[in-house]
């Protein structure tokens, strides 16, 4: 089946975060923005996923549901497919959802005022976590050359060498840098935690939004050393635009971590599912492959729309093109100075709703997050008004 992502389907009045001008006016303050924040798609699901989903309100019935062995298979599947990972069932915990699943792992392994490392710029909700726990935010940042971002292994080490820190919170793909890590830069970092006896957190959600020329290694695919040192989480919700379901998984190979954060699941009364989630999540493995195949070639192309409109309108704005997730990581710097003009130039002057970079941290100031998973008239008109803005012809009093 050919899918048309070019197509625009409305959004509002259907309670979308991204889209409902009550949501970004509590936001942003201004109902009346663009937006391209928030990381889901604007695109229609995969068919099968759909059908799979009238299918089963059909039925009439919407009980207590768990994740059976159909669901399993299809995360096991998917994953010795797509990535070459073989998985053990009972490696395997269902999470409703991946940031929850990170707080739980949080409340698992440390106590109030032990130290989580990030590496910074970085996805927010991590530090929200960290702090709601009573933990400290250790950051550990990036390292950036001309673009490209890398990970600091001297400070790292010095970092983890405090007994204080329990944890690193690993984001692969990076959000919102996009790198995708190679297998040489996770053992090293993996080595360095295992060495100082700090777990790892890897956040894999973005692992399937690889671009062209660029693989994902899992983590928990590393020798066993290290990946059994770590809780990974992954879900098919940026694949196939599956977010609203609140649901995944952890791949968690060793069994002492594995009890102890199952029993924090236990204290909180965490254990099954919807029985949408398990519908969509299983015809999303099984069959969503054709689907997720002609997504990938539509956003290589909205990638190139966007470097190629930045080449040659605003060449001033800084673009190193993701090598993984569907969000762009845009430079503004030589436009805005501090964070309050960022927002005044993106709000007020371009009237797009954007993930601004301070948000995610130390290194992110002049940023701003794009989120490109869209139909390219959306990004065309996103990019349009970002030229006007910056050249002075858009300015909204």
């Amino acid at each position: 089946m050919k899918y048309n992502f070019d197509e625009m389907t409305d959004r509002r009045n259907t309670d979308s975060v991204k889209w409902e001008n009550d949501s970004i006016e509590a936001e942003y303050g201004d109902r009346n923005l663009l937006p391209l924040w928030i990381a889901d798609m604007d695109f229609v699901c995969a068919k099968p996923i759909v059908d799979a989903l009238l299918e089963r309100s059909r039925h009439g019935i919407y009980g207590y549901t768990q994740a059976g062995n159909k669901f399993y298979d299809a995360v096991i599947n998917w994953n010795k497919k797509r990535h070459g990972l073989s998985i053990e069932r009972e490696w395997l915990v269902f999470v409703p959802g991946i940031v929850p699943a990170i707080k739980y792992a949080i409340e698992s392994f440390t106590e109030r005022g032990d130290g989580i490392v990030v590496q910074s710029p970085v996805f927010e909700p991590f530090s929200r976590a960290i702090a709601n726990a009573g933990c400290e935010v250790v950051n550990n940042s990036l390292k950036v050359d001309d673009g490209f971002y890398t990970m600091d292994y001297e400070d790292l080490r010095e970092k983890t060498k405090d007994p204080g820190v329990k944890l690193m919170i690993l984001c692969s793909p990076h959000n919102p840098v996009g790198r995708v890590w190679t297998s040489g830069e996770l053992e090293k970092a993996g080595r360095i935690c295992l060495e100082n006896g700090v777990k790892m957190i890897v956040d894999e959600i973005h692992s399937d939004i690889i671009m062209k020329g660029n693989r994902h290694v899992p983590f928990a695919g590393l020798p066993d050393e290290m990946s059994q040192n770590a809780i990974v989480c992954v879900s098919p919700s940026k694949t196939f635009n599956l977010a609203g379901m609140q649901a995944g998984n952890l791949i968690i190979k060793d069994r002492s971590l594995r009890s102890a954060y199952m029993e924090t699941l236990e204290r909180h009364s965490i254990g099954w599912t919807n029985p949408f989630a398990t519908a969509s999540f299983v015809a999303a493995y099984n069959e969503g492959g054709e689907w997720f195949g002609q997504v990938m070639e539509y956003l290589e192309a909205n990638v190139d729309f966007m470097e190629a409109f930045i080449r040659e309108r605003m060449p001033d704005v800084g673009l190193r093109r993701p090598q993984g997730t569907y969000l762009a990581w845009l430079d503004f710097g030589k436009h805005a100075k501090t964070n309050s003009e960022l927002e005044d130039l993106m709000r007020r002057d371009a009237g797009v709703a954007l993930d601004e970079g301070h948000l995610f941290g130390p290194g992110g100031e002049g940023f701003v997050r794009v989120n490109f998973a869209c139909p390219r008239q959306v990004l065309g008109d996103c990019l349009a008004r970002m030229e006007k803005a910056v050249h002075g012809k858009n300015k909204r009093v």
